[in-house]
């Protein structure tokens, strides 16, 4: 049986975070982990990545992704929550 709730992890990113591949290399790095979900470009030139999967994976993937990329990340804002698996793969949006 498959388990119910799924450990999500939805982060913000400002700095210079666009316009320089972040979004890209947060996919290779995803690619190293068994998560799902996704990252996108706001409009108000933050980067939102949402992961979700079993808590020790996301917090490995996480971590990787701010320790390559924190030459670019000025600021990262992070919320956690349990809930129902939503993602299947992990995308750039």
């Amino acid at each position: 049986m498959p388990e119910e709730n799924v450990f999500s992890l939805r982060a913000h990113f400002s700095g210079r975070v666009q316009g320089v591949g972040f979004r890209y290399k947060v996919l290779q790095i995803a690619r190293e982990f068994d998560v799902a979900g996704y990252v996108q470009n706001l409009a108000d030139g933050r980067v939102r990545m949402e992961a979700e999967g079993a808590e020790k994976e996301v917090r490995a993937f996480f971590d990787r992704a701010q320790e390559v990329l924190n030459v670019f990340i000025r600021k990262t804002e992070e919320a956690t929550e349990r809930r129902p698996p939503t993602f299947s793969g992990f995308e750039i949006r």
